[in-house]
């Protein structure tokens, strides 16, 4: 049977989403709680929770199995932060499957790679879609179904095929003032008649003006969290800003009211229909559950 290589995120909640639903479809929960669990050990230790005896090398070499395909393989990445060293990542594992083998790849930029044709199927942030190609209107982005809609056929083969259903939603935050200066409830329809500041994460400009629409954003200046600073008590300082909210417990403690959910940040099955084949599309099946939405790609 032939193999087919899937681009997938290094690290992160995006790569965890990927392995578990791939372990539910094939029977390999072991080798995806291993991958998981050495992916959150080194990143506790990157971040001063843990500490280990042993060096990063050593731990590189324990955790990587060259000889067979179908044990992980890791590798070492650079943290752009100040002082912070080399963190152990993923690099890629062969899965035996019933639609042939996969092989999942770790990227930096999976969807990047598949714009570029190096691969047929991958898995990326709907966020990184949204800020790359999607095509801003005066209508918001409200779902995942809708991105296919708003992609150029000129700028890209890539589409949505479905979602992983691993969800976090930006979401609308406030003080109770801003909150309680108009008589409506904190949606859109609130930031349409609000001037003013907009406190967002950097680099997400394009992501808030599609889900937004751009048609309520012109009386609106968007505004950023200074190094260092959290997103939830900048916002508390602007009054009204755009963040991804698990629990709502963090900003509850920066005295924010919580708005609408105004687009799910979701890991996305990515397709190059380019580059489609009778296999990837068996593979492209194994990401599937029947009771997700699954979008049609041209």
């Amino acid at each position: 049977m032939t193999t087919t290589r899937v681009a997938v995120p290094r690290k992160g909640r995006p790569l965890e989403a990927v392995l578990e639903r791939l372990a539910a479809r094939t029977g390999t929960t072991e080798l995806a709680d291993e991958i998981i669990s050495t992916l959150r050990y080194e990143k506790d230790l990157t971040k001063g929770n843990q500490a280990a005896d042993d060096h990063v090398y050593d731990r590189l070499a324990d955790y990587s199995e060259l000889s067979d395909p179908t044990r992980p393989e890791f590798t070492l990445l650079r943290d752009d932060r100040d002082g912070m060293p080399r963190r152990v990542v993923f690099d890629s594992v062969t899965v035996p499957t019933d639609r042939g083998d996969v092989q999942l790849i770790g990227r930096e930029e999976p969807f990047r790679a598949l714009r570029t044709h190096e691969f047929a199927l991958g898995f990326d942030s709907a966020d990184l879609v949204l800020e790359e190609v999607v095509q801003l209107q005066d209508d918001p982005l409200r779902t995942i179904d809708e991105i296919n809609d708003r992609i150029d056929p000129l700028d890209t083969d890539v589409r949505v095929v479905t979602g992983l259903g691993d969800t976090v939603y930006h979401t609308l935050l406030a003080t109770p003032a801003v909150a309680d200066s108009q008589d409506r409830p904190l949606d859109r329809e609130f930031v349409r008649h609000y001037a003013g500041e907009l406190c967002i994460s950097p680099r997400y400009e394009r992501l808030i003006e599609a889900i937004l629409g751009t048609a309520v954003l012109d009386d609106i200046s968007f505004t950023y969290p200074e190094n260092g600073q959290e997103e939830e008590a900048a916002i508390a300082d602007t009054g009204l800003g755009v963040y991804l909210t698990v629990t709502g417990s963090t900003a509850r403690d920066h005295d924010l009211v919580l708005g609408d959910r105004l687009f799910p940040s979701e890991t996305v099955l990515l397709e190059n229909s380019s580059e489609r084949t009778p296999a990837t599309e068996g593979v492209a099946e194994l990401f599937d559950e029947p009771e997700l939405s699954t979008l049609q790609s041209p």
